[in-house]
């Protein structure tokens, strides 16, 4: 399980493109490399740890992935947010956040206020129900509060330091993001299904 609590900002240093997936490999800037066999999000998907040579780190993304994420989208050069799992004895700062990304969703607006900027993101359809203001989403790995929603959209308000120490910095217009809703609303959506059996 993660948080949506971001710990590094990190560089694209290669993409090996195979038939079935894609391997990323990162560079490392944790203190303690992650071991092979960890779990890490990467842009908000968990993946596992293939190969860590110290300065890198390396993942196996398979087509789907690629297909239905953000990460079809990186480049090397480009950069990535990483965060390693939540520890059972460790703070819980953010929402909880699976690293199973629900779909993508677009950058149509950002505007300045003051020195945080606002972001609207266009998602699809089928998202929408489980975006409420002032609930908890997460962007490319990041546990945001939901400031404001529309039919298609919905918007929230990035701080300095978020802006500073994540992709959000610096994501484009028209640039793709990674989303998973509040599982909980989707439990909850589940179960009240089953009432009706």
């Amino acid at each position: 399980m993660f948080t949506g609590i971001v710990e590094k900002l990190v560089e694209v240093v290669a993409l090996d493109h195979a038939d079935k997936g894609t391997r990323i490999t990162v560079r490392n800037e944790f203190d303690d490399v992650p071991q092979i066999g960890d779990s890490i999000a990467v842009n908000g998907v968990c993946l596992t740890v293939v190969d860590n040579e110290g300065s890198a780190l390396s993942f196996d993304a398979v087509y789907e992935t690629m297909e239905r994420s953000s990460l079809g989208d990186i480049v090397p050069g480009g950069r990535v947010n990483l965060e390693r799992p939540m520890r059972a004895d460790g703070r819980f700062d953010g929402h909880v956040v699976q690293g199973h990304v629900d779909g993508t969703g677009v950058l149509v607006a950002r505007t300045a206020e003051g020195e945080s900027d606002r972001l609207r993101v266009e998602l699809a359809p089928g998202l929408t129900r489980y975006v409420v203001e002032k609930g908890s989403i997460t962007v490319d790995g990041v546990s945001l509060t939901v400031t404001a929603v529309g039919p298609h959209w919905f918007e929230f308000v990035v701080i300095p330091h978020t802006l500073e120490v994540t992709t959000l910095g610096t994501k484009k217009i028209g640039g793709k993001v990674n989303l998973e809703v509040d599982v909980i609303a989707k439990y909850v959506e589940r179960l009240l299904e089953g009432t009706s059996e």
